[in-house]
């Protein structure tokens, strides 16, 4: 096994962050699916750090059983996420022979990256993407968005009276949902949400992806 990169002091340091975006705590893998679930999320949106044997608390109790626990994790990402995902597993060795896994989740080139839960069912597939501290499913529209943003393709829409009476919300409203769209449009919800897509491909809106209902947003130029 390589050397560990990250010290203990630096594994510290990093704790001490806390969870958000980009970083992950678990105290153990007796729920190897939620570890997944981050590590799909993570891929799926801009990368991040899971540290197994890490508490909510930012204790670091870590694993005693380091070798089990990486081979149970490896086995699940290898098995259940489709396509496959790019990622690197280190070890922090603590002071009383306990070890922390460090994950290390690159943003994907692939996205998006789902759960299949049983081969058997390849259909029965969830993506995740990663808002706050949290790994929310992926919508239909935001898995669109994913799919899109990977086409590298110039997005071009036709301003008409749909987009029209969209612009008008969002100059008097914060953010509008899929179905508020499609209600005051006067339109079908696919073609709502397919209006919307292509909005946020054209850098013309922005999507907050929710477990509960995304809301979109007139993006803020920089």
């Amino acid at each position: 096994m390589n050397p560990s990169v990250m010290d203990y002091q630096a594994l510290k340091n990093l704790v001490k962050r806390g969870e958000g975006s980009n970083l992950e705590f678990k105290l153990k893998t007796n729920h190897p699916e939620k570890i997944i679930r981050g590590v799909v999320a993570f891929a799926n949106t801009n990368g991040g750090i899971m540290l197994i044997g890490v508490g909510d608390d930012k204790k670091i109790p870590g694993l005693k059983y380091a070798d089990e626990d990486e081979y149970l994790l490896v086995r699940a990402i290898n098995k259940f996420c489709f396509p496959r995902i790019s990622y690197t597993i280190e070890r922090v060795q603590l002071n009383d022979e306990r070890e922390v896994l460090v994950i290390r989740v690159p943003r994907s080139p692939t996205r998006p990256h789902y759960i299949i839960p049983d081969p058997a069912e390849p259909d029965n597939k969830k993506a995740y993407v990663r808002v706050g501290d949290k790994s929310v499913q992926a919508s239909r529209e935001v898995r669109e968005i994913l799919k899109g943003e990977q086409a590298e393709r110039d997005i071009r829409f036709h301003y008409g009276e749909k987009e029209r009476k969209l612009m008008q919300h969002l100059g008097e409203h914060n953010s509008i949902t899929v179905d508020l769209f499609a209600s005051i449009a006067g339109i079908s919800r696919r073609i709502a949400s397919r209006t919307l897509v292509l909005l946020v491909l054209a850098h013309v809106l922005d999507i907050h992806p929710s477990d509960v209902m995304d809301k979109y947003t007139t993006r803020v130029l920089q």
